[in-house]
């Protein structure tokens, strides 16, 4: 599930309702305190077991993003079962004094409604709390009306918590399937367009380049031509390998290809390997391609070869482009400030999250190492 998810926000929505709902209790219950029973020191005791019990609760479902099953249950033993009697104990006059204690029985029920997943367990510690609740007021003197109509309080609280548990639940995986279904068909769509894409460079390169040959226009021998045929030909074997594979995302790949193409329109001979290409953010996407034109650029302007090799591979949430050439070298400490290393490939790349690896020496050769994210 993810963080933005719809039943992420359902599950936050709960925590909260049902956190500010056991709060309007705690302040009733120190507000009484304070007022009636400031003497007792089992109300005090008893009001800070149910401030803890609820930090333990309530800041545990937020940081977890969820109840759990176990802190819920310890809070209605003992906020909802226990408390009541320790305030008795404590030598309470009369019901009304008891009635602080049993309002937090009634957050306590709708805490177990919505973290316990079976309805049997639910109706276990609503019937549990109905129970000791009955014995309290009737320990303390409380007549008929008052007993019938906090129990039907803390009957409602857990049917009512229940209930809109349910329906946001519902509501978030509906929202979460709508999502999945949108991000499918936009992908399905980019994935067509990229299949158009193809389409019209296939009839403007390699079949324009077929026909003329076929039809006596061009000389099959003639070095240009050559050249150009062996253009196409690496640019159908990319072509192939990446729709090899199920998982390539569209927006990178047609960005490394836009690179790629370019370079070779130069005169640069590009060997390419795609694997596993992984879907990025549009801007990572744009700046790794951007970058890969300039580093084969680069390669045209000061390898003094006329041939580079380039790998891309995706990994978890990332992707990484090497770019090698086997010309003359450098050393990366020497190359001045604002050349197309430094301003165009390195800023790129940091603006956009990324990072830069130069390997090389003079005489070895130059691998350019494209990271996103850094």
């Amino acid at each position: 599930m993810s963080v933005g998810s719809g039943l992420h926000r359902a599950r936050s929505f709960m925590v909260l309702a049902t956190g500010l709902y056991r709060l309007s209790h705690l302040v009733a219950g120190a507000v009484a305190v304070v007022q009636h029973q400031r003497d007792s020191a089992l109300s005090w005791l008893g009001l800070g077991v149910a401030v803890t019990s609820s930090l333990l609760v309530f800041g545990r479902a937020r940081t977890r993003g969820w109840f759990g099953a176990w802190p819920p249950g310890v809070d209605a033993v003992l906020v909802g079962c226990c408390l009541p009697f320790a305030v008795l104990a404590g030598g309470i006059d009369g019901p009304q004094g008891l009635s602080w204690a049993m309002l937090l029985g009634g957050s306590a029920s709708a805490v177990c409604a919505v973290a316990f997943v079976p309805v049997a367990a639910v109706g276990a510690a609503v019937a549990a709390l109905t129970a000791t609740h009955a014995v309290g007021y009737l320990l303390a003197g409380a007549d008929v009306a008052v007993l019938a109509a906090h129990l039907n309080a803390l009957v409602w609280s857990a049917v009512l918590a229940r209930v809109f548990w349910w329906y946001l639940r519902r509501q978030g995986q509906l929202l979460d399937t709508a999502t999945a279904q949108a991000l499918a068909a936009e992908a399905e769509r980019a994935r067509y367009a990229e299949r158009i894409a193809h389409h019209r460079d296939l009839h403007d390169t390699v079949l324009a380049t077929l026909t003329a040959i076929a039809s006596g226009r061009a000389d099959a021998d003639a070095l240009p031509v050559r050249e150009r045929c062996a253009r196409e030909a690496a640019y159908l074997r990319r072509l192939v390998q990446r729709h090899a594979s199920e998982d390539d995302a569209p927006g990178v790949a047609a960005a490394l290809e836009r690179a790629v193409r370019s370079a070779e329109s130069l005169g640069l001979r590009v060997t390419a390997q795609y694997q596993n290409l992984q879907d990025i953010p549009g801007p990572a996407a744009a700046a790794l391609g951007s970058a890969l034109t300039e580093a084969l650029n680069n390669v045209l302007r000061h390898a003094g070869t006329r041939r580079a090799w380039v790998t891309a591979s995706g990994h978890p949430g990332g992707l990484s482009v090497s770019v090698v050439d086997r010309g003359p070298g450098f050393d990366p400490l020497s190359v001045p400030a604002g050349r197309g290393l430094a301003s165009s490939v390195r800023a790129r790349m940091r603006e956009a999250g990324g990072a830069v690896e130069v390997d090389s020496a003079p005489g070895e050769g130059t691998r350019i190492a494209l990271r996103w994210p850094a």
